[in-house]
């Protein structure tokens, strides 16, 4: 199972949201290059990285940040946050992402989506998906779309998209426990499908159980921020995965 850390960006600082909301805005260091380097010396291979900046502007921002990670870093980063055009793409890519992470837009302009994922090929997309009750959430989580989750999970996967991740809105940066059965739910639907959990997690155990049924892969963010889960943890984490 990886272990994927989260760091999110305003200003160039790595900051953590409540539930998304910018006006629950927390710094936690001012250099994001000194906490990324912190997760690759724990033996973690993956980043999440994600420009809230350039989410609220809707487009690219912090490219720089990604620039200096992924080039001095050796961790596999996907970057999302304000990618709505082709130019977008094409510089989260040069920057150096591994990976361009896809929300609101695969909702809102499907054949745009479509286009990349021709284009570029399905393999460099991380599609992600904000849930509450089963339904897609777009635009910062305030609209709930009719659009039931396994829907749209079933129209990407036909399309190639095989690593998606789903945060349960109602639960992402509260720190009370992951969506188990939502995600359960996911997994059990789409076997083939390199499913990664996000949000809620708080304590080591909530990724033992997600292991446990069956998710490939967890982002974690204020659980690691606030000490709730330690690297030294994550780092016997990623050692007893690689062998």
């Amino acid at each position: 199972m990886e272990i994927i850390p989260a760091i999110d960006i305003i200003d160039g600082k790595c900051v953590r949201l409540t539930q998304g909301d910018y006006a629950q805005k927390k710094i936690y260091n001012e250099h994001p290059l000194e906490v990324a380097r912190a997760f690759e010396d724990a033996g973690l291979i993956r980043l999440h990285l994600v420009d809230l900046d350039g989410a609220k502007a809707g487009a690219v921002r912090n490219w720089k940040v990604l620039e200096t990670l992924a080039g001095r870093t050796s961790l596999v980063i996907d970057f999302g946050g304000g990618i709505k055009r082709s130019e977008d793409v094409d510089i989260v890519f040069n920057s150096g992402a591994a990976l361009a992470t896809i929300g609101s837009l695969a909702v809102k302009d499907p054949a745009t989506f479509a286009g990349w994922l021709q284009q570029y090929g399905a393999d460099k997309f991380l599609l992600g998906a904000d849930v509450k009750n089963e339904k897609i959430a777009v635009g910062g989580w305030l609209e709930t779309t009719d659009k039931w989750i396994y829907d749209f999970i079933e129209e990407y996967t036909g399309r190639g998209v095989r690593q998606l991740f789903c945060t349960d809105v109602s639960k992402d940066g509260l720190l009370q426990g992951p969506s188990l059965e939502l995600y359960r739910n996911i997994v059990q639907k789409f076997p083939e499908l390199h499913f990664i959990a996000s949000g809620g997690v708080s304590e080591l155990d909530d990724v033992f159980r997600l292991e446990d049924i069956g998710c490939k892969g967890v982002i974690i963010g204020k659980a690691i921020y606030e000490g709730r889960i330690t690297l030294d943890e994550l780092t016997k984490i990623a050692l007893t995965s690689k062998k």
